[in-house]
């Protein structure tokens, strides 16, 4: 492939993966598989009343610190293009990306996560893939 082309492609494809990490953010933000179907819901704690005057913390949602730009990440080169998490993070996005069984602390017991698929393409995702293709093929 000639350099003109191969620099044009990759320009697009690094759109491409800003709008894949943009798309995977947004649906892991609304709690949603790549399927569309909603996560499992979050263990239901047992002692919520806590002591008499204290405010009740608010119920925060899953994943706010694991679809920032910091932990999700582009990778890219000359063959290829990856949205996904690397490094020390990958290992928890693992566990609930295929429902596996971890330690909740370091010393704590152990839990078996249901499977939330965090990282997967929607029928819009290939859809933009596809468009990007035929762009560059035609």
């Amino acid at each position: 492939m000639r350099c003109a082309t191969r620099r044009g492609l990759l320009r697009r494809s690094c759109c491409l993966a800003q709008d894949l990490r943009r798309s995977q953010a947004q649906r892991i933000a609304s709690q949603q598989a790549p399927d569309g179907t909603p996560y499992a819901a979050r263990k239901q704690r047992k002692n919520l009343r806590g002591k008499k005057g204290r405010i009740k913390r608010q119920k925060a949602a899953m994943f706010q610190k694991i679809r920032t730009q910091k932990n999700l990440k582009i990778e890219q080169d000359e063959n290829q293009l990856s949205v996904g998490f690397f490094g020390r993070v990958a290992r928890i996005a693992r566990v609930h990306q295929e429902g596996l069984t971890d330690k909740v602390a370091k010393k704590g017991p152990a839990y078996h996560y249901p499977a939330r698929p965090l990282l997967g393409f929607s029928a819009a995702d290939q859809v933009l893939i596809r468009d990007l293709l035929f762009l560059h093929l035609g």
